[in-house]
Order: C-alpha cells, then structure tokens, then sequence
C-alpha cells in the first residue's frame, strides 16, 4: 500500500514518547542497580534473539511506516507468543498513531512500539502493599510441573534476603502429591525458613490453620503457603482450595492477602486456558512466571497481562535459590527490545 494512505508529519515535529494511553503505576519496585537489569536481559536472551532479530528485519529498511508495515509486524508479534488480542491491540494502537501524526521511520516505529508493550504491563500493575498487621498470607496456586513448590521456597529466600528482610514461615500444605511436602523441607532449609507440615493425605485447611495460629504467636511477617497442584477439571480440589481460603481469612482478617498462580512460561498459550479457570476459582492476583529464561517466547508475559488482567509479580530466571526476581515492566521491555 502506497505510504500516502497515511498521514505524513512534519520531521521538524518532536517524537512524543508516550503511549496511546495513561501509564498505571508499577507492579513491583524499579530495578535498584545494573545487576538487576543485567539478570533480566539474561533471563529473556532466547526471547530477544528471535524477537530482535525479527523487528530488526521489518524496519531496516523502513523510511515511512505504512500498513505494509504493520502487516509484516503481526506474525513478528504472534511468533513471540504475544496472543491473537495482544498483536491486534497493538497493531490497533500504531495503525492509530500513524494516521494521526505518521511514523517517521523504523527507529521511531520501534520506540513506538516499546511504549505500547510496556503500558500493556503497566495498565494492569499495582502497588505491593504489606498488611498493617502482620501476618501476611500468600497462597501458591498452580497445577503441578509449573515448578510451585521451587517457587515457593525461592519467594522465601527472597523476602528474608532482600533490601527489606521480612520474617518468613513456610506452610506445607500441598498433601495431595507424593514426596511434596519432603521438597519443600529441603528449600526450608536451604533459605533457613522454619516450616509447618502434616503427613502426606492429612487436611490441608488444618496445616494451614496451624500454620496461621503459629505465624501469629511468633509474629512472623510472611506466611507462604504452597498449596496441591490442582487440575482445574477437579471440581472437589478447587472446592478444597476455597475452603483453605476460608479458614485463612476466619483466622487473619484480609488474608489471603495475595494469591500468586505459578505459570511455567514454556507452555504458552496453553496455560492461559488452565490460568483463566485458577483465577476464577482461587481469586489470583498477581502470576509468578518461571522458565522464563528457558523459552524463545516470552511474549507470553503480555498475553497474560491483556487476557487475565493480570500482572506479572515475580520471574524465574534460573535453577539456584537467587533466581528469583521481582518483575519489572521497564527492565522486561528494555531488555527485549535493546
């Protein structure tokens, strides 16, 4: 299609940096120093690879954005896991820009686009706020295999070393899987966090009753609670989980404070379908996404932001007990698109 189909605008004009829309605050505190961002680009390095490498090829030789353009951006978009709705919101959104003001160029065309995947994080981001009166309690939610019960351990590590120590108990109340409740004593005892259990087949709402009963007599700041890895065809098990929610909530007021479904980031679009039924069922609020260091499209951070509304709180980078990270919008999108 011929560039005049859109509006050309004057290169005397400054270049806007803003996205189309207001930014939301963000989801987690900035990156503090160079390591943090060093550690996410590593972390999204085969993302970035294929996903660079493929912008690159649509805009070297782009003088005026045209709808040709955008066209050849889709399947770029869709090759990244980005998701059907995702690609169209953003092609939308340039295709909008362009007939506005025109887009000068594949550099401003990129630029644009770094700022329409960032507000796509940052349009669902909160806060993390602390309960004024402690215990808080997290739930982990998530089917087995997306690597829950590691992850739960790590968020111990993380909170008893990080800029703002907090005092942290583990509650085992994944009773349903062989062997679940040994894993997580040996991440007990690597991040030296005390532990509360029942046998494997015990209830799981009475571990974590005990488990909050102990949190509040010790004074503990953070109760992390892994809970069975739930198939979201089990109707009783998600019933289960509802129950765990109860008892939490009759013995500390406000908790579940948060709910964090772990998602393995190498199945893709596939486990957005069992995310939507988990976020339904156990009322989840922020997603801990591992294996993101292990997939080419890690795109699927904004699926999730634009289909499950949202937000990416935490990222697995690794197998060690440190590679755990709070997500950054900025530090992500910086990296995939440096």
């Amino acid at each position: 299609m011929a560039f005049s189909f859109f509006n050309k605008r004057d290169k005397s004009e400054p270049v806007p940096d803003q996205p189309t829309q207001q930014s939301a605050p963000q989801s987690e505190q900035p990156p503090e120093n160079s390591g943090f961002f060093d550690r996410m680009k590593q972390a999204v390095t085969r993302t970035r690879d294929s996903f660079s490498e493929s912008i690159s090829s649509v805009i070297a030789l782009t003088r005026e954005v045209d709808e040709s353009t955008l066209l050849d951006l889709e399947p770029v978009l869709l090759a990244a896991d980005l998701g059907a709705p995702t690609t169209a919101l953003v092609l939308e959104n340039l295709r909008q820009r362009a007939l506005r003001t025109g887009i000068q160029g594949g550099a401003e065309l990129k630029q644009l686009l770094k700022s329409e995947l960032k507000q796509i994080l940052d349009s669902v981001a909160y806060p993390i706020t602390h309960p004024a009166t402690p215990p808080e309690v997290i739930m982990m939610v998530g089917v087995n295999g997306t690597g829950k019960t590691t992850t739960t351990g790590k968020l111990a590590h993380l909170f008893a070393t990080g800029p703002n120590p907090r005092t942290v108990l583990l509650c085992a109340a994944d009773t349903f899987r062989a062997a679940a409740i040994e894993q997580l004593e040996v991440w007990a005892s690597r991040s030296n966090t005390p532990i509360i259990k029942t046998k494997q087949g015990g209830d799981p709402s009475a571990a974590l009753y005990d488990a909050c009963t102990a949190a509040k007599a010790r004074g503990t700041q953070t109760l992390i609670v892994d809970t069975a890895g739930r198939l979201h065809t089990k109707s009783d098990l998600m019933k289960e989980l509802d129950k765990m929610r109860r008892t939490a909530e009759r013995l500390i007021p406000g908790a579940p404070h948060q709910t964090l479904l772990v998602m393995d980031a190498t199945t893709g679009q596939n486990g957005l379908i069992q995310a939507r039924l988990f976020t339904e069922a156990a009322h989840v609020t922020g997603i801990v996404l591992t294996k993101l260091d292990g997939t080419a499209k890690g795109g699927i951070v904004l699926a999730i932001a634009t289909e499950l509304k949202l937000p990416v709180v935490y990222a697995g980078i690794g197998e060690k007990i440190e590679d755990l990270i709070p997500f950054d919008s900025s530090a992500f999108i910086d990296s995939l698109l440096d």
